[in-house]
């Protein structure tokens, strides 16, 4: 696995207000909602009953997280509504599953930025407490673009996939025996976070981009199976950093899709996305989400070795070689090891076949 040695502190702005929000579409779709940590939008037990809780749970197939986003601004499960109670437009008011009546408590919007908005309270659909616990209940909140209020909904960008131009069963094809740790749904989830990944320039790049950032994950990861690095003996450590290494000095080996390694590089990626990575580093193995969002925020923040992000070398152009350079080039490019650049450029010519696009140029480093 890989030792990266650089990394560069990023911070994500925050969206603090919304402006327009564009309408749903015309057409209905159905799928799961997943939101903070890969979890999905649920009718507590499956239950019909009007002023049934509609909250976080993890994500297993079933009715109670099958929702249909239709036209109108219903969305719906189990044959009732999303549905403010009482109609309220306060923060903190819960939302609850009730029979479909048309009223401004049931008229939801879907924007672009993964918002899921209610029209006549002007407030978005937020998990209490910035929690992905099971149970955590779904209420409305002034939206603040916080992770918490970022939803994957179907037919806009959606929990179906819809949005993402990887399909779930492309993604499946692709890695037929990845750990169950790596899910779809957990990867999609964490995209809501870095919204510019693969969906910025044309169709092509997008695509280009997924199959870069799925190239290097293959490699790293033997594809999807390994969640640590296999060798954990490194002392990846860097002493010179005022906060040190809290969690113990060789508690700092690669994990996740990436393979993030060293304490600096958790410690930035945690402070990206409000999560204490530096004290508690086996968070990056035990939650999906999390791991997912170290990867995407490597990718789409950090130069590493090279001079640009992987995210910037695949929309700007510059090509999948440049990706390789970002990830491990200090140990790879430039002849210092071409059987591991070979690997890296094999995945993502088998990836951008399986999508349908060229494969670009500049793939070696």
């Amino acid at each position: 696995m890989s030792r990266r040695i650089s990394a560069l502190l990023a911070g994500l702005a925050t969206v603090a207000a919304m402006l327009t929000l564009p309408a749903l579409p015309a057409q209905a779709a159905t799928g799961a909602i997943t939101g903070i940590g890969g979890k999905c939008v649920d009718v507590a037990g499956a239950n019909s009953a009007n002023g049934t809780a509609v909250q976080l749970y993890d994500c297993n197939g079933t009715g109670a997280q099958q929702w249909n986003v239709v036209g109108n601004g219903q969305i719906q499960a189990l044959g009732k509504c999303l549905d403010v109670s009482g109609g309220g437009t306060a923060n903190g008011t819960v939302v609850q599953l009730y029979d479909c009546n048309g009223t401004g408590a049931q008229n939801w919007t879907v924007s672009a930025a993964h918002d899921i908005v209610n029209v006549a309270a002007n407030k978005c659909l937020d998990a209490s407490n910035n929690s992905s616990a099971n149970g955590t209940r779904l209420q409305i909140w002034d939206c603040a673009g916080t992770a918490n209020q970022k939803w994957n909904a179907p037919g806009s960008g959606g929990g179906g996939g819809g949005g993402f131009v990887v399909s779930e069963a492309q993604f499946n094809s692709l890695f037929p025996g990845r750990n169950g740790f790596y899910t779809y749904s957990g990867l999609v989830a964490a995209m809501s976070s870095f919204p510019a990944f693969a969906t910025t320039g044309s169709d092509t790049v997008k695509k280009q981009e997924a199959a870069a950032f799925l190239a290097n994950v293959a490699h790293e990861t033997g594809n999807l199976v390994y969640v640590t690095e296999i060798d954990k003996s490194g002392n990846y450590c860097d002493t010179s950093r005022p906060y040190g290494c809290p969690a113990g000095t060789f508690s700092y080996y690669g994990r996740g899709p990436i393979q993030l390694s060293w304490n600096f590089n958790y410690k930035a990626a945690g402070d990206s996305f409000g999560v204490d990575l530096l004290d508690n580093p086996w968070l990056v193995e035990q939650d999906a989400a999390i791991s997912w969002k170290t990867g995407l925020w490597y990718w789409m923040t950090q130069t590493g070795p090279g001079t640009m992000t992987g995210h910037n070398a695949m929309v700007n152009g510059a090509g999948f070689g440049q990706t390789i350079r970002s990830i491990n080039g200090s140990l790879e490019c430039d002849g210092r090891n071409p059987a591991q650049v070979q690997s890296r450029v094999d995945n993502y010519n088998r990836i951008v076949g399986v999508l349908g696009v060229p494969a670009g140029n500049n793939l070696y480093c």
